[in-house]
């Protein structure tokens, strides 16, 4: 599951990231507590699509219908969040340098046809799962593209690709 992938380099990422800092000097320690100030701008490729896309966890709480979320990975491959009850998990990745095509063949050989599409005057498709219940959908941004892919239970309403876009469309919409 195309989720499960991302998912699994995030959790990855995040142990890799944990491994790192655990043998260091405390030194600075204080400073990772306390709240962050914005991310740096990142002078390359194509926009700076910042931390989860630039949407919040409130955002896709409710623009991607989760319920009370019970779990998020965060790091610099991207996102995840799990919802509580339902068995609904979203997840936002970007991929610096990277084409589009590599990633419309990658859903196409799993099974989701991918739907040509334009979020904010960019191109990208959305590739719906056959059981209607997940749904990548990947913008380009010059070399560069994002995801966001939405992966809901039987039991939830609606389209997972109308969510999926209502996340895009804010990530565009907030491109640094």
């Amino acid at each position: 599951m195309h989720g499960m992938r991302i998912r699994s380099a995030i959790v990855l990422g995040l142990t890799a990231a944990f491994a790192l800092t655990g043998c260091g000097s405390d030194q600075g320690a204080e400073e990772a507590e306390g709240p962050r100030g914005p991310a740096p701008k990142v002078a390359a490729l194509g926009p700076f699509v910042g931390e989860c896309g630039h949407v919040t966890d409130n955002e896709v709480r409710d623009l991607g219908g989760l319920g009370p979320i019970v779990q998020s990975y965060k790091n610099a491959v991207g996102c995840n969040w799990q919802g509580g009850g339902l068995g609904n998990s979203i997840t936002f990745a970007s991929y610096r340098g990277s084409p589009l095509e590599r990633e419309k063949a990658w859903v196409t050989t799993h099974g989701r046809p991918p739907e040509p599409i334009t979020v904010g005057g960019r191109t990208g498709f959305a590739a719906l799962d056959p059981t209607g219940r997940i749904c990548d959908l990947a913008v380009q941004l010059d070399d560069d593209f994002f995801e966001w892919s939405t992966s809901l239970s039987s039991s939830s309403d609606g389209s997972p690709c109308d969510r999926s876009r209502a996340l895009a469309e804010l990530t565009i919409e907030r491109l640094g």
